[in-house]
């Protein structure tokens, strides 16, 4: 795959030989994330949910897959696009269509919006707007792990665009001297909002050569490819338990709708609707329906319940949020830095 030319699409089904509980499951968490995103676009007009809102409608494997190879007492941590991490590593859906909505049974009580989720029940220890803010928190929670001797694994999401900021190259440098246990995942869509990585990087870098040259194994991979995702995802955690430090993962996918936002943009002219078609193409949900139903692992009756099943969880959950209450003006400096 060429990372830096989104329009070079590699082809195929996704990778074979996964059991079939774990492409099945693999498959429920994709249906389930873009359910959820799918309705969030769908009632965004309804101006009930008042906060800026980024979607990752098309790069739910690289949520999916590094979400199953986790435990859930792991540390999780991610950026502005952040619903399918929180739902993949096992966050309260109504908390957070509820936190969306603002209301005080949302997951930061109603004061954090789409971008701001927390729920450290499931090890889900935040997300913030911040471009490359929650690297380094990552690697201190790392940090606590070590020094606890837990056995546990800290994960943070990024973007391409995070790799362009100091802290990325302090914090990794930092975990690789320390060999502290921490999974970092590139998500690389090729684009910081509107500009694609030719202009922000140089011709010829590859992201995860550049994460290795700091001193921690590095590789990539297709992130559509969801059961791909999941045995890289699944080795790099087993390598940090055993002691091996940190472990870099660049994983290349692409958004379907606009940087911000229920809309779709390709008409502003940053890309093209040739790439984005081709890209819609390797829909990661749809290359895993294909591959099981091609091998007889599924049948379309059960993909089916499983659409049915999520739609069904979607819809109590807005529910849950629309029925919810504000917040009492009372607490409006509770829970805050002042």
């Amino acid at each position: 795959m060429n990372q830096r030319n989104p329009s070079v699409i590699p082809a195929g089904l996704p990778s074979g030989g996964a059991p079939s509980s774990q492409a099945k499951a693999l498959l429920f968490s994709m249906k389930r994330i873009r359910a959820v995103e799918e309705t969030i676009a769908s009632r965004y007009n309804e101006q009930k949910m008042r906060c800026p809102t980024h979607l990752s409608i098309g790069q739910e494997g690289i949520a999916a897959g590094v979400g199953l190879a986790l435990n859930r007492d792991d540390f999780m941590m991610s950026t502005h696009r952040a619903h399918a991490h929180y739902l993949a590593k096992g966050g309260n859906l109504p908390a957070m269509i509820a936190e969306i909505y603002g209301k005080v049974t949302g997951c930061c009580r109603g004061k954090g919006g789409s971008m701001h989720l927390v729920d450290e029940e499931a090890g889900f220890m935040g997300s913030t707007a911040i471009v490359g803010n929650t690297i380094p928190v990552a690697v201190g929670l790392g940090l606590s792990i070590k020094l606890r001797n837990t056995n546990q694994v800290s994960c943070v999401f990024f973007g391409d665009g995070a790799t362009e900021e100091g802290v990325f190259y302090e914090s990794v440098s930092f975990a690789a001297l320390k060999k502290l246990p921490v999974l970092f995942i590139c998500e690389n869509n090729f684009y910081s909002v509107y500009s694609p990585l030719r202009v922000r990087q140089p011709e010829g870098r590859k992201i995860h050569q550049l994460a290795g040259s700091l001193g921690l194994p590095a590789s990539h991979g297709d992130g559509n490819d969801a059961v791909r995702v999941y045995d890289m995802a699944r080795r790099a955690v087993d390598g940090i338990r055993r002691g091996a430090g940190p472990q870099f993962l660049e994983f290349t996918t692409y958004r379907w709708r606009e940087h911000c936002g229920p809309n779709f943009d390709n008409d502003i002219g940053y890309r093209t609707e040739d790439e984005y078609l081709a890209w819609k193409k390797r829909d990661p949900i749809v290359m895993l329906q294909e591959s099981l139903l091609g091998d007889g692992r599924a049948t379309r009756e059960e993909l089916d319940g499983m659409a049915a099943t999520a739609q069904a969880e979607v819809d109590g959950a807005f529910a849950f949020a629309g029925q919810s209450p504000f917040p009492d003006p009372s607490e409006a400096y509770t829970g805050v830095f002042k």
